[in-house]
């Protein structure tokens, strides 16, 4: 059994594809661990005003699952307003990007599979 707590976990501050300010990242899971094709899961805290850069992926597919707070997901070009419970799905070599714009952190999930 492989239990790990993103709430005890070493978080790293850092900006995600060139995103605005710096967001905190624990990487829970590597590919490594995986007996499948999931590369790894990610817990983030995104403060207020900060994003992950709005970038494009190959030949894999990513799940944001919003925790707490709210902000604007922008996929293909099409922004939405996005809250806690939401979950995203970011297809094959779709162009996709996330922004706090909320006056309090946003805490997702970030999954991400090879196809």
């Amino acid at each position: 059994m492989i239990i790990r707590n993103y709430l005890e976990a070493e978080s790293k501050s850092g900006r995600s594809h060139s995103g605005q300010g710096e967001v905190q990242s624990v990487k829970l899971f590597h590919e490594s661990d995986f007996e499948s094709s999931l590369k790894f899961l990610y817990y983030m805290v995104m403060p207020p005003g900060t994003s992950i850069g709005y970038h494009q992926h190959g030949e894999n597919e990513e799940l944001y699952i919003i925790l707490e707070g709210s902000g604007q997901m922008t996929v293909n070009g099409e922004i939405r307003d996005v809250k806690a419970g939401d979950v995203i799905l970011n297809k094959r070599n779709w162009s996709h990007g996330l922004e706090n714009t909320a006056a309090e952190p946003l805490r997702l999930l970030v999954y991400e599979a090879d196809l």
